[in-house]
């Protein structure tokens, strides 16, 4: 019977040890060592038959030479299967050339991780304009998991007023934000956006009526500027909002945002795990876990340690 056991590049570890936890697996740390030239070092622990390894790709460039590093050193020393679990996955919003002699970097993406994995599980992809996930990455199986269900369960605990808007800062956010107002069963709303440059935009809403004296969820896939939400939180506040609340999916911007998100009249911002972040209020590891008990099924587990 084959073993299976999790490993954490560093940075994700707090996450990978609950869900490791979740599964009753074995975690270990890959040591990343940086030499003066900034090349890096990595050794892993001991391998197991099917390992997965857990990556929020945040931040990538480093986190890839890593992952491909260590990739290469649990196939040499007997690994079998690799599993990449990814809650945030780098590079999928460059899905065509947009201006002539652009890269596609999801394109390029898609066929190195397919050559270095043998799965990948990832949350809430930036996938507007690819229908499956599949296709991102050829040859290998594929799922990309919603933190929908996740964040509404923990919004609902909560406890969310009635009263409550839905809001999309754009119509991207759509599929998001009708998920989430339908569990929740709250109305929605989605605003228009215009990008002036990736720190300028517009926003208007269709019926500015709706928000008058009433409370506003703005709910998003992935903040990394903030320009977006801030500018809807300040249009929501002028069209009458009680209050604007955030949840997000992958909270890549600064942490230094949040006072300026505070500035711009939002009550709260909360995202999920999927990046560590001084905004994570939602767990994602139930999910993930869910996602790979068919890992599972003819391993070995080993114990965990204390």
């Amino acid at each position: 019977m084959s073993t299976i056991a999790l490993q954490t590049l560093p940075g994700g570890s707090d996450a990978a040890k609950r869900l490791a936890v979740r599964l009753r697996l074995a975690c270990g740390e890959i040591a990343v060592h940086r030499f003066p030239d900034d090349e890096l070092r990595v050794a892993i622990a001991p391998a197991t038959d099917t390992t997965i390894l857990y990556a929020p790709l945040d931040q990538p460039n480093d986190k890839l030479i890593a992952l491909l590093f260590a990739a290469e050193a649990l196939r040499r020393n007997g690994a079998t299967r690799l599993v990449l679990v990814a809650p945030y996955l780098c590079y999928m919003r460059q899905d065509a050339a947009f201006h002539e002699g652009e890269a596609v970097s999801q394109r390029a993406m898609g066929k190195l991780l397919a050559t270095t994995v043998d799965r990948i599980i990832t949350v809430d992809a930036h996938l507007h304009r690819t229908a499956d996930i599949r296709s991102v990455f050829p040859g290998i199986e594929a799922e990309n998991l919603s933190a929908m269900p996740v964040i509404a369960t923990a919004l609902a605990s909560g406890g969310i007023d009635p009263a409550t808007i839905v809001v999309g800062p754009d119509m991207e956010s759509e599929p998001w934000v009708s998920d989430i107002a339908s569990r929740l069963r709250l109305q929605h709303t989605v605003a228009r956006k215009t990008r002036h440059g990736d720190r300028s935009v517009a926003i208007s809403f269709a019926d500015p009526g709706l928000l008058a004296g009433r409370p506003a969820l703005l709910v998003d896939d992935i903040v990394s500027s903030g320009t977006t939400l801030m500018a809807a939180a300040k249009a929501l506040i002028a069209m009458g909002a009680t209050a604007v609340d955030a949840v997000i999916t992958h909270a890549l911007f600064p942490p230094a945002m949040i006072g300026a998100f505070a500035e711009a009249g939002m009550r709260s911002v909360r995202s999920t795990d999927s990046v560590p972040h001084p905004t994570n209020a939602i767990a994602l590891d139930e999910s993930l876990a869910a996602a790979l008990r068919s890992e599972l099924t003819t391993t070995h587990l080993p114990e965990t340690t204390p």
